[in-house]
């Protein structure tokens, strides 16, 4: 008799993978201060970090399309795993071997976000073909670690350097490192399936022909722009807009609004199988819209606060909702659907908090001016559900 599969031991491992996705989007913008002091980094030159990440993401999804069924789930996300984890190291070490510090924070930027943008891809898919019931339940409640592990990496980092300084980040940044490579292991043994057989998904030219992948794009940029334009800019919005100190921003702002995601999600993943998906999206992005009008409008420091925060509940199913429509309903989208979709979150998650920053700085820095220009983000979110119900109701 076969040995049963442990389809458990895939999901915790893939839960893992969330996490260190999370450790390296999070890990560095907090340094971000500490490189421009040790190393005589212009600030100008600082911002060029974020955007060298999510570039590199965004060429990594796009390239996944293809490589990823030559070479197999397994091999791809132990090399995710390989790069985030020597990705990390390298930031610990590069800038002080090479006689450009900042040439080594991008190489290492650039090879644990070639890891991360693999994750991004591989994940998802790998769960989604486990046999799992009430699968957009299970997903939900998969993209919540990403969110746990924001928490975790922002309140351990800032305890690790209350505790021994910060000076000694470069030693916490090989800590994280250990857990992807200690995931190697995990990812090497065990049980992973494919969504569809050799040859059987559909290619890119196909899906482009269907209306409803286009929807699921757009939903997903107006998803990526939601939720990475107020997580951010939410620090500096509380502490620029509402008056804040710089601690309390912190803590408020991006650490906040990642626990009120994190909830989002784990709540879908508990009861989602007794709530209908698109109704449960269509509210969501009602509230975002209200909560980003609440902190570009609001006279009130404490409504701005609470829109800040209450934020990200709104955009918390989103993103793992999209990628269970889209997957649901064109079940032989492949490695290429999710592909796609994970570029054009990150699309969406470049492009939001690049305007925010220039509007801002255009309306004389003033931070209210940019959220409410952000608020075409959710009027993307919103459009796009309706389009998706009448494509539904058109069938």
């Amino acid at each position: 008799m076969a040995e049963k599969k442990n389809y458990k031991k895939t999901l915790i491992t893939c839960y893992i993978g969330f996490i260190t996705q999370a450790i390296v989007a999070n890990f560095t913008p907090l340094l971000f201060l500490r490189f421009h002091n040790e190393y005589n980094i212009p600030l100008g030159e600082i911002a060029l970090i974020s955007t060298v990440f999510y570039v590199t993401q965004i060429v990594v999804d796009t390239l996944c399309a293809t490589i990823v069924d030559r070479i197999g789930y397994r091999k791809s996300v132990v090399i995710s795993q390989f790069l985030a984890g020597v990705g990390l190291v390298g930031l610990a070490t590069l800038p002080n071997l090479l006689s450009n510090p900042f040439a080594g924070i991008l190489i290492s930027v650039i090879v644990y976000a070639m890891g991360s943008g693999m994750i991004e891809v591989l994940v998802s898919p790998i769960v989604e073909a486990c046999p799992f019931e009430h699968k957009d339940s299970v997903m939900s409640l998969l993209h919540s670690f990403y969110c746990w592990g924001a928490v975790g990496v922002i309140s351990l980092s800032t305890l690790f350097f209350a505790i021994f300084g910060i000076e000694y980040w470069w030693i916490l940044a090989c800590l994280w490192a250990l857990l992807p490579l200690f995931n190697i292991y995990n990812f090497m043994t065990c049980p992973i399936e494919r969504l569809t057989q050799e040859g059987q998904g559909l290619s890119a030219k196909k899906l482009l022909s269907i209306p409803l992948f286009w929807v699921s794009l757009l939903l997903m940029i107006g998803a990526g722009a939601s939720e990475a334009s107020m997580a951010q800019w939410a620090s500096a919005y509380a502490e620029s807009a509402l008056g804040f100190s710089k601690t309390i921003g912190d803590i408020v702002g991006p650490c906040m609004f990642a626990v009120s995601m994190g909830l989002s999600r784990t709540i879908y993943g508990k009861y989602g199988h007794k709530m209908n998906l698109v109704n449960f999206m269509m509210g969501s992005g009602i509230l975002c819209l209200v909560c980003y009008l609440l902190a570009a409008v609001s006279a009130n420091p404490v409504l701005g606060l609470i829109g800040c925060i209450v934020c990200g509940f709104s955009v918390g199913i989103m993103w793992p909702g999209s990628i269970s429509i889209a997957s649901s309903k064109i079940p032989l989208g492949g490695t290429g659907l999710f592909a796609f979709l994970a570029m054009a979150g990150d699309l969406g998650a470049s492009i939001g908090p690049a305007a925010i920053g220039v509007i801002t700085q255009n309306a004389g820095d003033n931070m209210k001016a940019g959220m409410l220009a952000a608020c075409v983000f959710p009027v993307i979110l919103i459009v796009s559900l309706c389009l998706l119900k009448y494509i539904r109701l058109k069938k």
